[in-house]
């Protein structure tokens, strides 16, 4: 014989449910937010850019002064350049008239072309030297 049939009854939850299964890891924030970071990134560059506008302009205008500098420089050295060649043309006319005194009919300092015009050498400012073409 077979046991007695006892009605069929289904598993069910527990009232109000079952308790919540934890599946993520519960780890503590470490450091800055990366909102922070980011805010705290912009502020770095915004303040590396302010020096760096700085400094350019700081030498823009050391070169602005150096230019007038120049500028302002040039005719005094263009009269110490003259008074240097009309110093050393006296000079050359001096040596060449100890070298050609005994030859007659000799003119100290005449022109070799035959001609009154006088052509200063060139002078080119570059870069703070003086470069004499002759």
């Amino acid at each position: 014989m077979s046991a007695p049939q006892q009605p069929y009854v289904q598993d069910m939850p527990p009232q109000g449910g079952f308790a919540r299964v934890q599946y993520k890891r519960n780890i503590p924030a470490r450091g800055p937010s990366g909102a922070a970071l980011f805010a705290g990134l912009t502020a770095l560059v915004a303040y590396g850019w302010y020096w760096n506008i700085q400094g350019i302009r700081e030498r823009r205008e050391i070169r602005r002064e150096q230019t007038w500098a120049r500028i302002h420089l040039v005719p005094m050295l263009q009269a110490e350049q003259d008074r240097h060649e009309a110093r050393m043309l006296a000079q050359q006319e001096e040596i060449e008239r100890k070298a050609m005194k005994d030859v007659p009919g000799w003119k100290v300092g005449e022109k070799v072309y035959h001609t009154d015009r006088y052509v200063p050498p060139t002078v080119l400012v570059a870069d703070n030297k003086f470069l004499n073409l002759f």
